[in-house]
């Protein structure tokens, strides 16, 4: 199923470049935006980033995206139900999660393959500001939080895409979790800029570990006791997102109907 995905993929190999191109225009202004809001402070910092740090997590959001985003999963399951295409893994032994898991695995991997090369003479370009992480250990551990990340980011989508069970469309439902998972995993902002109040609320849902908790991990940004109940949190948001998956799929198949030959 993987390899298949790749090819089927592959096809698309132009709207992912064109993608990734494009995708880079917004961080460009951001990096700008906050050069200009730290123009004339000298050393000064804001919720503790230099300008160098907070243009060094720009870069990183978008490493940290192009591995672990959705890549309109979602949408093709949600037709895959309403169009009846899901009757065949009725009829035979693939599990679809793992099929779907497969499928967006392969996506990824397509998606770096083809989309790579801009994004890393975009990283060239400001080199110097993307700072390495402190240690072995501390990339070593960035690793293990970036593929929860991605496991969580498809298994969120995945649920998302099993309410087409019940609904018609579900582009509104997508769209509302995209909007909340934008502004609340850190893709317009560190999440540390924010008072200390709405980060605690933030921290208690699973947006946070969609993208800034791994960033935050990279660049240092939390202690040694943070970083493990950080793990520890996100390891369990993915067990949460696997679970619901699991129970929307064998709810939503109760009530499903395929008619016509």
């Amino acid at each position: 199923m993987f390899g298949i995905g790749i090819q089927n993929n592959l096809a698309y190999r132009v709207n992912f470049l064109a993608r990734s191109l494009f995708g880079l225009i917004p961080v460009l202004a951001m990096i700008y935006l906050w050069r200009t809001i730290f123009e004339g402070q000298g050393n000064a910092t804001i919720a503790g980033y230099t300008l160098g740090q907070m243009i060094s997590y720009y870069l990183i959001v978008q490493i940290v995206d192009a591995l672990t985003a959705v890549n309109e999963d979602d949408w093709q399951i949600a037709s895959d139900i309403k169009d009846g295409m899901i009757s065949q893994f009725l009829l035979k032994p693939v599990d679809y999660l793992w099929y779907r898991l497969s499928l967006f695995l392969a996506g990824r991997v397509t998606y770096i393959a083809v989309a790579g090369l801009p994004l890393a003479l975009f990283i060239y370009w400001l080199r110097d500001h993307l700072e390495a992480p402190e240690s072995a250990a501390r990339f070593g551990l960035f690793l293990l939080a970036l593929g929860m990340t991605a496991l969580l980011q498809f298994l969120i989508s995945y649920a998302m895409a099993m309410l087409a069970f019940w609904v018609l469309e579900v582009s509104t439902f997508i769209f509302i979790l995209y909007a909340l998972e934008y502004l609340a995993s850190g893709h317009l902002f560190p999440l540390d800029i924010l008072p200390p109040g709405l980060q605690q609320v933030l921290e208690l849902t699973p947006f946070p570990y969609q993208l800034y908790f791994p960033i935050s991990i990279y660049l240092g940004r939390v202690g040694e006791s943070e970083l493990w109940r950080g793990l520890l949190i996100q390891f369990v948001w993915v067990v949460i997102a696997y679970a619901v998956a699991r129970f929307m799929w064998r709810l939503g198949i109760r009530r499903y109907e395929a008619v016509g030959g």
